[in-house]
């Protein structure tokens, strides 16, 4: 085999492997956006303070095409409920989960969609917190679908 012949095999070779290597087969995701922001803060990156990251009422989507994603939020609420709302539109895999801490670490909401199990809506008011700047974790996993969420300061 020539030399000339001998490097164009060997270039075409690590063409082939270098995109094969570098192709993303995984075509999954994840998203949650709260207020027209994408929310990008996992539990590892999350610092609670005494900024909150949103004021008022929470409108929320999230979608997935089967990923998987934890994100979490501060949310300032001055009384001590938060009405709440969720629904999924999921095939019968995946599932949304939300949970609240109030300003004080005290768990007042942690509630699951499961995709393909009804209900697909969830609502109400979170158990009695303590106002101030609360902390929102909504996790989708294996989420292939769309939904919603909201969140405003109780009675």
């Amino acid at each position: 085999m020539r030399k000339s012949n001998l490097l164009s095999v060997f270039a075409l070779a690590f063409t082939m492997i270098f995109f094969v290597a570098c192709s993303n087969d995984d075509d999954t995701f994840a998203r949650v956006t709260v207020n027209g922001t994408a929310l990008t803060t996992s539990p590892s990156d999350f610092v609670v303070g005494d900024r909150s990251d949103f004021n008022g009422d929470i409108d929320a989507s999230f979608t997935g095409n089967g990923g998987t994603a934890i994100r979490m939020f501060s949310w300032n609420n001055n009384l001590s409920t938060a009405d709440y709302n969720a629904d999924i539109t999921v095939g019968s895999e995946g599932s949304f989960q939300i949970i609240v801490e109030d300003s004080e670490g005290v768990v007042v909401l942690d509630s699951t969609i499961e995709g393909g199990i009804e209900p697909d809506t969830i609502g109400g008011v979170t158990s009695q917190g303590a106002p101030g700047i609360w902390t929102v974790t909504i996790r989708v996993t294996n989420f292939n679908g769309d939904g919603s969420f909201s969140l405003s300061e109780g009675n």
